[in-house]
């Protein structure tokens, strides 16, 4: 039974918390989605824990994206870390006031807050001079070439499904809204924040910009975790435990996994960097760096997790 520890915990929600694979995507689908998975931080909250909920905002952007390129000779397109924006603020909305119907009905006395979180990256990082992360609609090879020609867009063929734009994917080096969060977290307001792995900035002579990028959403709850002084960074994802030789006949749990071991397994390519890979990382790079623990799982789980009887628990070592 999960006890009130007052500690911190980041919640960084899979992209299957908002948007499952087969919809369409409409807001009220993705208010339903949300609410199945916001189930378990009313028990998180009323048990006395500090909370900080991240989230992906894949699907939710490739939509801005193509209705910029349906739209683009009535409107004008806005520029990606623009549409980061926007999902982080509609995301945000339906995750902070799902929470905050779902704590009046329960009876729990906490408040929410959805925060607008930049993310800034080096601008030298080397993902901006090889873009890898694809976004957006597909298009034929000629509208392809018609894009890098007018707009100097990165594109590539997407496993015979057509062409489409790739964007760097920049490390998190920071989130700038850190302190604000911090602030809110301790004063035990549950915190709604880096959607999508934030809005991209750069910093310059005349201050920060936005940048035509996107971060890896797990990475940055990493980031966050750190920023705030987290006693635990949770992963949740689409699988109750991490596995080692996944859908493979040797398939098997990994309950408990010391950072190192962690780190290892990923080098020998046990976990593929567009799923699992991303998540091990974040998971062992918080632990190692401020020596707490993390655990990813899904949401069914999380409480057993929490408790050390179920997920994957990330240690030090």
């Amino acid at each position: 039974m999960m006890k009130n520890s007052g500690k911190t915990i980041v919640l960084a929600f899979g992209g299957n918390a908002i948007t499952r694979e087969g919809q369409k995507g409409t807001f009220p689908e993705q208010l339903a989605n949300i609410e199945v998975s916001c189930r378990d931080v009313v028990g998180l909250a009323r048990a006395g824990y500090r909370l900080a909920i991240t989230h992906g905002n894949g699907p939710q952007v490739g939509s801005l994206l193509i209705k910029n390129e349906l739209a683009k000779d009535v409107v004008p397109p806005m520029p990606l870390d623009v549409c980061v924006a926007n999902t982080q603020g509609s995301l945000g909305f339906g995750i902070q006031q799902t929470l905050q119907n779902m704590f009046t009905k329960a009876g729990v006395h906490r408040e929410t807050a959805a925060i607008i979180t930049r993310t800034e990256v080096d601008p030298h990082d080397e993902a901006f001079s090889r873009p890898t992360k694809p976004v957006g609609p597909f298009f034929s090879q000629e509208e392809a070439r018609e894009l890098m020609a007018e707009k100097g867009y990165a594109m590539r063929e997407d496993s015979g499904r057509g062409w489409r734009r790739v964007v760097p994917s920049p490390r998190p080096l920071a989130i700038l809204e850190k302190q604000v969060i911090k602030r809110l977290v301790e004063d035990a307001v549950i915190v709604v924040a880096v959607g999508g792995g934030g809005i991209p900035v750069v910093s310059g002579p005349e201050g920060y910009s936005g940048v035509e990028a996107v971060i890896d959403k797990d990475l940055a709850a990493q980031r966050l975790a750190l920023d705030i002084g987290a006693d635990m960074l949770a992963i949740l994802t689409g699988v109750p435990v991490v596995y080692l030789d996944f859908r493979k006949p040797a398939q098997r749990a990994l309950e408990r996994l010391t950072a190192s071991a962690a780190r290892k397994l990923l080098g020998a390519g046990q976990f593929p960097p567009g799923s699992m890979g991303p998540k091990i990382e974040a998971a062992a790079g918080f632990v190692e760096q401020s020596g707490g623990t993390a655990v990813i799982t899904d949401f069914a789980t999380l409480h057993a997790a929490l408790d050390g009887r179920g997920g994957t628990m990330i240690v030090s070592g």
